[in-house]
């Protein structure tokens, strides 16, 4: 098992920046993949970036060069947030990846970020 807690969600205007975190506790070393999603009522869960043990990293074409993930060892993910825009108000969810870039099974509780125009 692996509990997963968000922080660092909040309010800016747009062009802002914000920067989240995630702790992981638990079975860190079962870790492989951890990731960045978001959600905005009424749509689904969608990836905003995602960092593998070996640090390779995805990002989503809507925050290619203004999002920046982290990991700075099992226990901790980070997203920089620059250049930030109205749409990408939603709450954002760290989740974890034993085995696959495409499976997240733990979930933390997710922290909201709400981008005034």
């Amino acid at each position: 098992q692996v509990q997963l807690a968000e922080s660092g969600g909040g309010f800016v205007q747009a062009g802002g920046s914000l920067s989240l975190s995630c702790a992981a506790s638990g079975n860190v070393f079962s870790i492989d993949y951890m990731a960045w999603f978001r959600q905005t009522p009424g749509r689904p869960r969608e990836l905003v970036a995602t960092i593998s043990h070996s640090d390779k990293i995805v990002y989503a074409d809507s925050v290619k060069g203004r999002f920046t993930i982290s990991r700075d060892n099992a226990n901790t993910l980070r997203l920089q947030m620059s250049s930030l825009r109205p749409e990408d108000t939603a709450v954002y969810y760290c989740g974890v990846s034993t085995y696959s870039v495409l499976d997240y099974m733990y979930w933390g509780e997710g922290t909201q970020v709400t981008v005034s125009p």
